[in-house]
Formats: structure tokens, sequence, C-alpha cells
């Protein structure tokens, strides 16, 4: 039992740090392609980015190969592989939810860190990347990779999700991180300026949390943000990219 366990928790960790290093790779290289000089002289800052990235991949691979190995041999969980055991409606609605769930967990968690004593103690790993580059996404000190690391396997005991819409939160949850933290946005205007990039979160929304530290704290939408009267909108080199670009 323990050499299944071991094992399952051996691969979660390395398909979280491939997962990783692919996304980041590839975001990097599309930044050195568009945007070329952007990350000049950023060396020794992207390899400590890249160190902290995968210890905080060996810590979310515990408590996900514990969940992995508990769904494979105890059906401890309420991931479902039959497509057929919820109505298909169900299916993206699942991923909205966990979406949200992750969301609100992310926005209280993060705010938290901003708290001098943790700020100080944590996230202070996080903010040290200035600015953050695709390699950033997962640059915690380990006592932020641990928050960040219980809510998927703690969402799979209270939401029924697919085993496939439970891959594309995975999904959604790597490339919003990178994306987010590339330094340049790579969704069009009229996208980040259209009713639903208003309420999610890209580049030109969290570049301003990293240059003003103080707002924008959300993970995926503007919800908390702008209930909470933390959402201040887009950074201000965005704002004039924006503005000099036709719609």
């Amino acid at each position: 039992m323990l050499s299944a366990l071991a094992l399952a928790v051996a691969a979660m960790i390395a398909i979280i740090a491939l997962r990783y290093l692919l996304a980041s790779g590839l975001f990097a290289l599309a930044t050195a392609r568009v945007k070329p000089g952007l990350y000049a002289g950023l060396n020794p800052q992207i390899r400590k980015e890249i160190g902290w990235s995968l210890a905080s991949a060996a810590i979310y691979g515990l408590p996900a190969g514990i969940i992995a190995w508990g769904w494979d041999n105890r059906g401890w969980t309420l991931i479902y592989s039959d497509i057929a055991a919820y109505p298909l409606w169900y299916w993206p609605l699942s991923i909205l939810l966990f979406l949200f769930a992750h969301d609100t967990w992310f926005y209280w968690t993060h705010r938290l860190m901003h708290r001098p004593k943790w700020f100080r103690i944590a996230h202070a790993v996080h903010h040290a990347s200035r600015p953050p580059t695709a390699w950033a996404a997962m640059s915690f000190h380990p006592i932020e990779a641990l928050t960040g690391a219980i809510v998927l396997p703690l969402l799979v005991f209270i939401i029924p999700i697919h085993i496939a819409a439970l891959g594309a939160v995975a999904g959604v949850m790597t490339v919003m991180g990178v994306t987010n933290h590339m330094g340049w946005e790579i969704f069009p205007r009229w996208f980040v300026h259209s009713r639903v990039g208003n309420w999610v979160i890209t580049a030109s929304h969290h570049q301003r949390h990293h240059d003003e530290y103080r707002c924008n704290y959300g993970l995926y939408f503007r919800f908390w943000d702008r209930l909470c009267k933390t959402d201040k909108g887009l950074a201000a080199r965005y704002q004039a990219e924006h503005a000099a670009q036709p719609r």
C-alpha cells in the first residue's frame, strides 16, 4: 500500500513539475519572439523563480498524489469517470464551481499573505519577481505553496467532478497563472475590454497588483475584488498601450 501511495505522489509531483516547465517554457519562448528583450538581465531572477516553482510543485504533488491514490484505490472522492453519471450540462458547471471556489480561497488567503507578518515570512518570495516573468507563476515560499496545494484536493470531497473536467481546471489554473505574470498582455484589446473580459483577470489586471501590492488580489475573476472594493482596474502601462490601439 505504501509503495503504491509513494508512486502516486511521485507521479503527481512529476506531472505538476513538467506541466509548469512546459507551460512556462512555451510562454517564455513566445515572449522572446513577441517582446524580444523584455526579460533582458533577468536570468538570475528567473533561476530563482524556477527553483521556488519546482519546490512548490513538490508541495502541490503531495496532496494531489494522495487524492489520486485514494480515488483509484479507495473511492474516497467525488471524482467520477462515467460521463453519464451526471447530466452533460453539469460538466461545464462543475468547472465553473471549482474555479469560483478556488478563486474565493485564493482571494482571501492572498489578502492574508499581504498582512505585514505573512508578507515578510512568505509572500515576499513571490513579489521578489520584479518584474514577474512567465516563470513566476508558481514561485512561492513553501508556506504559501501549501495554502494553494490543499484547495483542489479538498474540493473533490465537496463538489462532484468528472476526471476530464478536473484536468480542465488544472489546465486553466496553469495557463492563467503563467499568462497573468508574463509582463505583457496576450489577449486582444477587444477581449480585455469586453463584458467577459471586464470580469476575468489577465496580465493587464494582475500586473497592477505587482506594481501597487494593495489591490487586484483575485486569481481568475474580479468578483471579490469588485465586491470588496480592491479592484483598481488595469496597470497604468496597459491603459496607455490599450488607449493607443484601435478597437
